[in-house]
């Protein structure tokens, strides 16, 4: 069995930690190319070289596919598809844009967000908010699939895969780039976090979110948030953790303020460790918490960062 995996580019770098977790999962299905493919992207290419269970990598450089454009990197997974028998990429906005177009170019179904494989052509999948899995077998004869990367660890490196470069031509009337609208921070990223601070409706306003932002500082953390917390108003979006947002399994979670309804638990429940602070002791959150602070968080959270700030 031959698989493609898409791997997910921040301009010429590559999301490492991303396609490295991806890579893990698809080594289960056979022999693993990586696809490259940007305006520029031999960095991206040269690390993905590098990651153990890669078998070659195919590097595509063109002006059309700046920007990650769906369109057009849609049509060349299309161009490259008689080679393999699965199609696979990361379960995150990046791939999530561009594999549902390529599945439906090449007639085939969309299996997405899977956590583990049966077979060559059946996986599970999680449902019902995490608390069933749906087992899903596919007679198509591409596979393409979208993994969840929570489910699995990364690749080491420590390989030194060839690295072919291929001239694709693709044409692109439908779509065009405007602007990039990117947030910057010094924070890690969300879902690669090894730590990750979050804040729910407890946290009462804009303002005192700030003070989720001083512990996660203090602890060099990702920062998250409720759905509660986020239509509220108090966090974006992008730092949504839960079923309608990003899933996360850091080697630490603390969730402040944060009742623990069942769609927030099934983005960050895989966790290693969950720390709870709520002033509730009947809050659902404490029933998945590893260590529980029945307090008020504007006390317990000041205190803790005071202790931090004394190591």
């Amino acid at each position: 069995m031959a698989v493609l995996l898409l791997g997910e580019l921040n301009g010429s770098e590559l999301a490492i930690d991303l396609t490295a977790k991806t890579l893990t999962a698809a080594q289960d299905l056979g022999e693993v190319t990586v696809l490259c493919a940007s305006d520029s992207c031999s960095p991206a290419a040269e690390q993905a070289s590098k990651l153990q269970g890669v078998a070659k990598v195919i590097k595509v450089e063109n002006l059309t596919f700046a920007h990650g454009l769906a369109e057009p990197l849609a049509e060349l997974i299309v161009s490259l598809s008689d080679d393999y028998d699965h199609i696979v990429g990361p379960a995150s906005t990046f791939a999530q844009n561009i594999l549902p177009r390529a599945a439906a170019l090449l007639d085939c179904m969309m299996i997405s967000d899977i956590s583990g494989i049966v077979s060559a052509d059946t996986f599970e999948r999680p449902i019902y908010a995490g608390n069933a899995v749906q087992t899903v077998k596919s007679q198509d004869t591409k596979k393409i699939i979208t993994v969840r990367t929570a489910a699995y660890q990364a690749a080491e490196e420590g390989n030194n895969a060839p690295i072919e470069e291929l001239s694709k031509e693709i044409e692109n009337a439908i779509s065009g780039w405007v602007e990039d609208r990117v947030a910057s921070s010094d924070r890690p990223e969300l879902t690669s976090a090894g730590i990750v601070v979050s804040g729910g409706r407890g946290v009462g306003s804009v303002e005192d979110f700030e003070l989720i932002s001083k512990l996660a500082d203090k602890l060099g953390a990702a920062v998250g948030a409720s759905r509660a917390a986020v239509d509220s108003g108090y966090a974006p979006n992008d730092w949504q953790v839960g079923q309608t947002g990003k899933v996360v399994a850091p080697n630490l979670y603390v969730a402040v303020g944060i009742s623990g309804a069942i769609q927030h638990l099934a983005g960050m429940k895989d966790s290693k460790i969950i720390v709870a602070i709520n002033k509730d002791e009947d809050a659902p959150i404490f029933q998945v918490a590893d260590y529980g602070i029945v307090a008020d968080l504007f006390q317990a959270v000041p205190e803790l960062i005071e202790k931090l700030d004394e190591t």
